[in-house]
């Protein structure tokens, strides 16, 4: 990589299940640094409740200029006024997103197995790929750092790579991710979610300092 690209913070939501409750640390996330993104999570399977959800809380987020993404269903996306779907995984749902919803909506696909899952992802009309798991454990902080800066490297689509943790934020910004996500654990700091991703911020401008 020849130039440094500062990368912007994507928020992953814990499971939501009640907007009113969530929407305080929503908005004290998205004060806290550059978010471009905010994918919505959802701990309740019905409809009509996620519906709600997304209604609720999709235009404080656009308020604060970054897209509503809604995980696994493209449906929703459409139906409540989201800005686009984030699949996890290739498959018919994935196929089926990018038939729906492009060019006027956002699809990005998480959850690539390995290497030729990704560059076959990445020749589809996906907006980005995700590199990491929404939960800690699925791939250390070392394989998404390896496979983001692979990506960043030689492809021109986008990826966004998963942080779960402040510590692992700068050595994400360096991989040449457009992105770096902010994992549900964010929410959870005991500093409140506020400290926590304005540390992530700084340390994107530290990155940019030190490239």
């Amino acid at each position: 990589m020849t130039d440094f690209i500062k990368p912007r913070l994507y928020l992953i939501t814990p499971p939501v299940a009640d907007a009113p409750a969530f929407a305080a640390a929503l908005q004290a996330a998205l004060g806290a640094g550059d978010v471009a993104c905010v994918l919505l999570r959802f701990a309740t399977a019905d409809e009509g409740a996620r519906k709600k959800i997304v209604r609720a809380l999709a235009p404080l987020i656009q308020d604060a200029g970054a897209a509503v993404l809604v995980a696994d269903d493209p449906a929703l996306a459409a139906r409540a006024g989201a800005d686009g779907v984030h699949i996890e995984g290739p498959g018919d749902n994935f196929a089926g997103a990018l038939d729906s919803l492009k060019p006027e909506r956002i699809v990005g696909i998480g959850a690539l197995a390995n290497r030729d899952e990704a560059m076959a992802a990445g020749e589809s009309e996906a907006d980005y790929l995700m590199f990491g798991g929404f939960e800690p454990g699925a791939e250390s902080a070392a394989e998404v750092l390896e496979r983001a800066s692979w990506w960043a490297e030689l492809f021109n689509v986008p990826c966004v790579a998963v942080a779960h943790a402040p510590a692992e934020v700068e050595a994400l910004a360096g991989s040449g991710a457009e992105f770096v996500a902010l994992g549900p654990s964010f929410f959870a700091d005991p500093r409140g979610v506020a400290a926590a991703v304005a540390e992530a911020q700084t340390a994107l401008d530290r990155a940019e300092t030190r490239a």
